[in-house]
């Protein structure tokens, strides 16, 4: 028993040891670091969000808002990054393009089971401190829904559920080197 308490002993020390070593190695990676991910220069300290006009086909009236506003809520919890106006270091501006509601699938009586709503949002980043790192791109997401129900029925959560994932897509192509 005594020999097994000092073998779990020395794996919890070593443990311990390699965990430091880890984060040590995170902490002096050139590029700074972050626990959500994210390597974003250290010379960069403000980001700015313009407002995300809806220019589908389809609008959904609130979209724009929800969109802007968690990009926004996105880069100031998961950075140490300041909001400012404009111009920030990472600056972000764009349109929604897409919002459409489409049969996702068939029963075999040729019914539709689910409808599939897709938000399309061209994005424009400008990374001021290392414009290589910059990009203008299409981010797209989607969530389905019984076809049993109406679009305006669940939109607000679907809404929600699309701009996260968006969002988290954004973040990742604009703070993350993956």
């Amino acid at each position: 028993m005594v020999k097994l308490k000092s073998i779990l002993g020395r794996l919890t020390a070593l443990a311990l040891v390699a965990g430091c070593v880890l984060l040590s190695g995170c902490i002096f990676m050139k590029g700074g670091y972050s626990l959500s991910g994210a390597s974003i220069p250290e010379a960069a300290k403000t980001f700015s969000v313009a407002y995300f006009p809806n220019n589908a086909p389809m609008v959904s009236p609130t979209l724009s808002a929800t969109l802007t506003e968690a990009l926004k809520d996105k880069f100031s919890r998961q950075t140490k990054l300041k909001q400012v106006e404009s111009n920030g270091d990472f600056a972000f501006e764009g349109e929604i393009v897409g919002y459409t509601s489409a049969t996702a699938s068939v029963s075999s009586d040729n019914y539709a089971v689910l409808n599939r709503l897709t938000i399309r949002v061209k994005v424009r980043f400008t990374n001021n401190i290392d414009p290589d790192n910059s990009f203008n791109r299409d981010f797209s997401a989607f969530a389905d829904y019984e076809s049993t129900k109406l679009l305006t029925e669940v939109q607000s959560e679907l809404d929600e559920q699309i701009v996260e994932d968006i969002v988290t897509d954004i973040f990742q192509a604009a703070a993350s080197n993956w």
